[in-house]
């Protein structure tokens, strides 16, 4: 007994001095406990974004307890320009745009939440009903009809592929050139060639490229497997996702970089990577949609540039837009490539300290 008390003080000893084992094991997991915990909080409180285009008598002539329930309900935005209104739907910048046609309410929603459409809907039939009710013995007044801002033909796949592609490149890239440059710096192979006749520049150049043509293919294969099993099937100017998950990789290359340089072994710096990127998928909407998350998550997603490329790539290949669409988020990934090769440059070592 005494034995197996001496082994097991050991080996609890041995556990909390290794700090990469308690933070792996404690402090990682907390940080998505807060995560998921921030995400899905106060998801009962969260209003239906919709844009009222023109006069909509159905609403407007509610009695007071059941317009005081709608408002309660729904976030109401006026609009006269139905063809603004179901854009900003298709962006995903409000759950519904609703109109009268005659005696119909028309209600324009979003396939990209299943959950959040299917809440919506029920709840303004709910509404229509109970409006028909109200004016009992007489033919129903209102009638109700949706229409979906995107192809009928999309299915879910459409909308989940462009995240989790994004999350695909992110991993790759950041792992990539983090372990690359850490094994490097480590086995000395570093500090060999920088005394080799070979130029700094090839060398950089040589690992660009081949982490480009490593994202690429795991485009073509996401794509391909998409299209042959789940039949995905791409909308809009999705070429112009190319350019996009390009600078995608060099900002995430870039981050690897800075693990790399940062960390000073190699499981360190893959680590590393994989701290920054694991939670930024999920905050980036990579595997669920963030609409119905709170405000402060919104904000914070909006900084992080996994974000960017997943809402770039979701707007070609998905919701239907020109390659015009993928201007800010390509700018904004460029920035943070600049930016962060600029902080990896500045704290690159040849050899380990």
């Amino acid at each position: 007994m005494n034995a197996f008390l001496a082994l097991s003080k050991a080996i609890i000893k041995g556990f909390l001095r290794d700090r990469t084992s308690v933070f792996f094991a404690v402090i990682f997991p907390l940080m998505f406990l807060v995560l998921f915990g921030g995400i899905f909080s106060d998801q009962s409180q969260s209003q239906v974004e919709l844009i009222e285009v023109g006069k909509v008598s159905l609403i407007d002539d509610l009695p007071k307890e059941a317009k005081k329930a709608f408002e309660d309900t729904f976030e109401i935005e006026k609009s006269n320009d139905l063809t603004a209104a179901i854009k900003k739907v298709r962006k995903g910048h409000a759950d519904v745009a609703v109109q009268m046609d005659g005696g119909t309410l028309v209600a324009h929603y979003t396939q990209t939440d299943q959950v959040k459409a299917g809440i919506t809907q029920g709840t303004l039939r709910s509404f229509v009903d109970a409006s028909n009710i109200a004016m009992s013995g007489q033919p129903p007044t209102y009638g109700f009809e949706t229409q979906a801002v995107e192809d009928d033909s999309l299915r879910t796949i459409q909308f989940v592929t462009p995240g989790l592609l994004g999350w695909a490149i992110a991993m790759s890239a950041s792992f990539g050139a983090a372990a690359t440059l850490n094994g490097w710096r480590n086995s000395k192979l570093l500090r060999r060639l920088q005394l080799s006749p070979v130029s700094t520049t090839t060398v950089v150049a040589a690992r660009v490229v081949v982490t480009i043509a490593i994202a690429l293919t795991q485009m073509a294969i996401f794509l391909g497997l998409g299209a042959v099993a789940f039949g995905l099937k791409l909308t809009g100017a999705w070429p112009a996702a190319i350019p996009l998950l390009i600078v995608g990789t060099l900002c995430f290359m870039a981050i690897g970089l800075l693990a790399g340089a940062v960390a000073k072994s190699t499981e360190g710096a893959v680590n590393m990577a994989n701290f920054i990127v694991l939670p930024m998928s999920f905050l980036s909407g990579s595997f669920f949609p963030l609409e119905g998350s709170p405000q402060w998550l919104q904000i914070v997603s909006k900084c992080l540039p996994l974000r960017w490329l997943n809402d770039g790539m979701l707007d070609v290949m998905v919701r239907g837009e020109g390659p015009a669409a993928i201007g800010l988020p390509l700018a904004v990934l460029a920035g943070f490539a600049v930016v962060v090769t600029l902080l990896a440059a500045r704290l690159f070592r040849w050899e380990t300290t």
